[in-house]
């Protein structure tokens, strides 16, 4: 059994004295493992950092068997944020994620090309607003997609400011008044152009709820401590936004 595909090493554990356990999240395959002999090696810890792409073959004897893949390094995604905590917080929440979240050896195109456009968005500035809107995507493409087109009671595309926390829909400011205290406050950067400047956790709070009740806790996982940690670093950035005579918008 053989193949070649692109990934993005979303974890890797050692494995005997030199070898080491990769999980990608492959472009046609979906999240694979597979064993990297020489992987705890000088040379192939470089390679093998979180969130590089590569190019990777893969072979096996038999199909189910756990395999063992040859890597070349595509593009190191990696090194463009370890001087950014925020950022370098945001690309291992993300890398979590898709790793606790997605069954083994499942396509996911559309996802592989979403965290890769997320990887590249971490190089830049601007990336927050997309890091949120990245995760309602995850969830989609889960099948535990969010609606924030309409209100769920009156079908208006106006005033939109709350979400359900059950069957995920927006919900318009005037009919959320009875039982707004049991919604989830929806961010405007969702719904409209904006730059999420100020409401990035409040963003990081409403998609936490549906990975924590749909994806998370059905299999008993947890929220990567990367993931809590990015929370609460966007709780600082919000407070800085909002904060009388402050001018960081980052």
């Amino acid at each position: 059994m053989e193949w070649s595909d692109q990934g993005i090493v979303l974890s890797v554990r050692g494995h005997g004295e030199t070898a080491a356990i990769v999980s990608l999240m492959s472009r046609e395959r979906g999240r694979h493992l597979g064993l990297v002999h020489g992987g705890q090696g000088r040379r192939m810890r470089g390679i093998l950092q979180p969130g590089n792409l590569l190019d990777v073959r893969w072979r096996a004897r038999l199909s189910e068997h756990l395999g063992s893949y040859s890597c070349e390094l595509t593009r190191a995604y990696s090194g463009g944020v370890f001087d950014d905590a925020l950022k370098l917080h945001a690309m291992s929440a993300a890398l979590g994620l898709v790793d606790a979240a997605l069954p083994e050896r499942e396509p996911h195109g559309p996802l592989f090309e979403r965290l890769t456009q997320l990887l590249g968005d971490l190089q830049g500035e601007d990336w927050q607003a997309g890091y949120v809107r990245f995760e309602i995507d995850l969830l989609r493409e889960l099948g535990f997609g969010l609606d924030l087109s309409c209100c769920a009671a009156t079908g208006t595309t106006e005033d939109l400011a709350f979400v359900s926390p059950v069957t995920g829909r927006a919900v318009s400011r005037p009919a959320a008044q009875p039982y707004r205290a049991r919604l989830l406050p929806l961010p405007s950067f969702l719904i409209e152009a904006t730059s999420g400047a100020g409401e990035f956790a409040t963003g990081l709070a409403l998609t936490a709820h549906f990975l924590e009740r749909h994806v998370l806790a059905p299999h008993g996982g947890a929220m990567p401590a990367a993931r809590v940690r990015l929370a609460q670093g966007f709780a600082r950035l919000d407070a800085a936004v909002r904060r009388p005579g402050s001018k960081s918008t980052d």
